[in-house]
């Protein structure tokens, strides 16, 4: 006996989309990614041959970014290509394979330890009630399992990393991962460490905003003189008092630049100036023997090694005040 279904028409149709994709894949892809993928599955329940520049047509999406969308699907496991096309695979059994596979390795004491470790569990528990509404991901899980072993936050610190990828609109594993590498690189383990993190940081903010008015900048700065500031705060520890020091002596430059302020900061800090004290001296007396220079010169019409000496400080300092 042959059945038949009585309307094959597309109206009554649907596609099914597993819930594992708005779970795990969905906050790391584009838009346009997003709606290839969709016509993928579409289009894979008719068995169509379609070839790149008719979906690039139907989907009003440029060719190029077609070909991208279809290489980041490939690279994240979603499809396979063949030699005439691509199998979309199975997301949840890809999934299934992410959480259970490593625990296989893991020994039955890791086992007991890790289930003995109550404050780690309420830390998972916390971040996927307050940041995934109680429908975490099961990879998310071995990932945060496996950050806790890698970078040595505490739990503290686990939860506000991801309330700050949350904060941020960018909860997805490659942002989360890229925020936790910076906080370790900044020996960030406990929620003290975090603390003085955020507020190091704050207090840069507030330089940064006072460089700007000081310089009459209505923009925000560019990734070079941000490096700049850093360099003058965090590798130098100069304070603002400082640096206003230093913005002073541009008032008699025509067009005041960052390579000019960083050559009279790392002047200051080269002869281990660390004070505004111990600036205000230097440059005294800097003006001092200058002075005395130019008198001798003067005097005795002598022109050569001394100055020399000094042309590049003054070049330098040529500011007065």
């Amino acid at each position: 006996m042959r059945l038949e279904y009585k309307d094959k028409s597309i109206l009554f149709s649907h596609t099914e989309i597993p819930d594992i994709f708005f779970t795990e894949y969905l906050s790391c892809a584009n838009g346009d990614y997003v709606k290839i993928y969709l016509c993928l599955i579409f289009l894979s329940k008719y068995d169509k041959d379609i070839k790149i520049n008719d979906l690039s047509k139907r989907l009003n999406i440029p060719f190029n970014v077609i070909q991208a969308g279809l290489t980041f699907w490939e690279e994240n496991g979603v499809i396979t290509k063949k030699p005439n096309g691509y199998i979309l695979n199975n997301l949840q059994e890809i999934e299934l394979h992410k959480s259970y596979t490593p625990n296989l390795t893991l020994t039955p004491e890791a086992i007991q330890t890790n289930a003995k470790n109550q404050y780690r569990a309420k830390a998972i528990e916390s971040i996927n009630n307050l940041y995934f509404q109680g429908i975490m991901s099961p990879s998310w899980y071995s990932d945060i399992d496996l950050w806790f072993k890698k970078y040595e936050f505490d739990e503290q610190v686990m939860v506000a990393l991801f309330d700050y990828c949350f904060g941020k609109s960018a909860l997805h594993k490659n942002y989360v991962q890229t925020v936790a590498d910076a906080w370790s690189k900044n020996n960030i383990k406990t929620y003290n460490d975090l603390e003085n993190y955020y507020q190091k940081y704050d207090n840069m903010n507030k330089i940064k905003k006072s460089i700007a008015k000081k310089l009459g900048r209505y923009t925000a700065f560019t990734e070079f003189e941000d490096n700049y500031i850093e360099k003058w705060i965090l590798d130098y520890n100069y304070n603002l008092d400082i640096i206003n020091i230093a913005l002073k002596k541009t008032t008699s430059k025509a067009n005041p630049n960052f390579d000019y302020l960083d050559k009279l900061l790392t002047d200051w800090h080269d002869r281990n100036l660390k004070t505004t004290t111990q600036v205000e001296e230097f440059l005294a007396d800097f003006k001092n023997q200058n002075k005395n220079i130019r008198d001798l010169q003067k005097k005795t019409n002598y022109n050569n090694y001394t100055q020399r000496t000094y042309d590049d400080l003054n070049n330098l300092y040529a500011n007065k005040t």
